[in-house]
């Protein structure tokens, strides 16, 4: 009795007063992402976007919802600092920069819907939970719809930003060969989002998208078709699998660290490039040691890896499970094993490493 009145004394209250805390900011953002995905399924911030100040009623009546149901959410997102209150008008308004990160589907600053991700991880718990007791696995497939279109979205954002403008240009000889006509492969393209970036870009250039995920490739070609693109293909095809060759690039966008065999892939790709080919490899940025991850992007990519990464990994053969936050050694070991002699970080951000290959 008197050992465990000796370890509550020892425990530091104010301690545990800061991290209560911090878990009321957590638990608040969580209750909140249902609110912030539900202003955007019905259409709440496209209603106030570029609308000024505006009432729930007003609201209400612009989305043919209820005012009261309104009215409790923007006091939500005033709460948050999604949108602005005004206490003598008692009216709403939603900046245009918050916009841009929320529903802007052609900003480079989107992230609302992320909270697609986060829904369809909420879906899949008990395939998770199951996952982590059996040890098995869990194929991209076999997620909830919402991921799909979530990863798609908030990829396509990095992309937009990067892709063209940054990441091409820094691999040796690549914008100017692209500019002039070659083949380009994009493996697990999933929607096809990074593809049809790169072929709006490039018009002379083939671009071949590839993914095993059957669904997948279909929101691709239709995506592709509603652009009018005639040099972006999308096939229906492993890592390890496709049978078109001889490309100029072959490009890796976020998708290595969640193959089983990553090795297999690389050394896949080695007899499908062209002479003086290159491999562009994009994983999240992250360090070589767990604790050099310890931030707020890092612990999103911690969660995403345990939920989403990991689980893929495990349902392919290969057992590498390199996990979304591998850090540039071990991606750099496994390309040394496959066989490439060069290996460079041609580019980072905070979220991005860019690594070119070669032979």
């Amino acid at each position: 009795m008197e050992n465990l009145t000796e370890e509550k004394n020892a425990v530091d209250l104010n301690k545990a007063e800061q991290f209560l805390d911090q878990f009321i900011l957590d638990l608040s953002a969580n209750y909140s992402g249902v609110m912030t995905l539900l202003g955007q399924e019905l259409g709440l911030y496209q209603a106030m976007r570029g609308a000024g100040a505006i009432t729930p009623a007003q609201l209400a009546a612009k989305t043919n919802t209820f005012e009261r149901y309104i009215s409790e959410w923007l006091n939500n997102q005033a709460a948050g600092g999604y949108v602005l209150y005004n206490a003598e008008n008692r009216n709403y308004t939603l900046p245009e920069e918050h916009a841009l990160v929320l529903i802007d589907k052609d900003s480079p600053f989107l992230l609302g819907p992320a909270y697609y991700v986060v829904n369809s991880l909420w879906n899949d718990k008990e395939k998770l939970s199951k996952a982590f007791t059996s040890g098995s696995g869990i194929g991209w497939h076999e997620h909830h719809h919402d991921l799909f279109h979530g990863v798609e979205t908030v990829y396509r954002t990095g992309y937009l930003a990067n892709l063209n403008t940054v990441w091409i240009p820094s691999l040796k000889d690549m914008e100017e060969k692209l500019s002039i006509g070659g083949r380009v492969a994009d493996i697990g393209c999933g929607h096809g989002a990074s593809t049809i970036l790169m072929a709006e870009a490039f018009p002379n250039t083939e671009f071949y998208g590839f993914d095993y995920h059957k669904e997948s490739i279909e929101v691709a070609k239709r995506r592709a078709k509603e652009k009018g693109l005639d040099n972006v293909f999308f096939i229906e095809a492993a890592a390890e699998e496709y049978k078109h060759g001889n490309f100029d690039l072959i490009c890796f966008f976020d998708c290595l660290h969640d193959f089983g065999n990553p090795l297999k892939a690389l050394r896949y790709a080695q007899t499908k490039l062209a002479h003086d080919g290159s491999l562009l490899i994009v994983e999240p940025n992250a360090g070589d040691n767990p604790e050099d991850n310890f931030n707020p992007i890092g612990r999103m990519f911690y969660a995403a890896s345990t939920a989403l990464c990991v689980p893929h990994s495990h349902s392919e053969e290969g057992g590498y499970c390199l996990g979304a936050q591998a850090g540039p050694a071990a991606v750099e070991k496994i390309v040394k094993e496959a066989g490439y002699s060069r290996f460079r970080i041609a580019q980072q951000n905070p979220i991005n490493l860019i690594f070119e290959v070669k032979l």
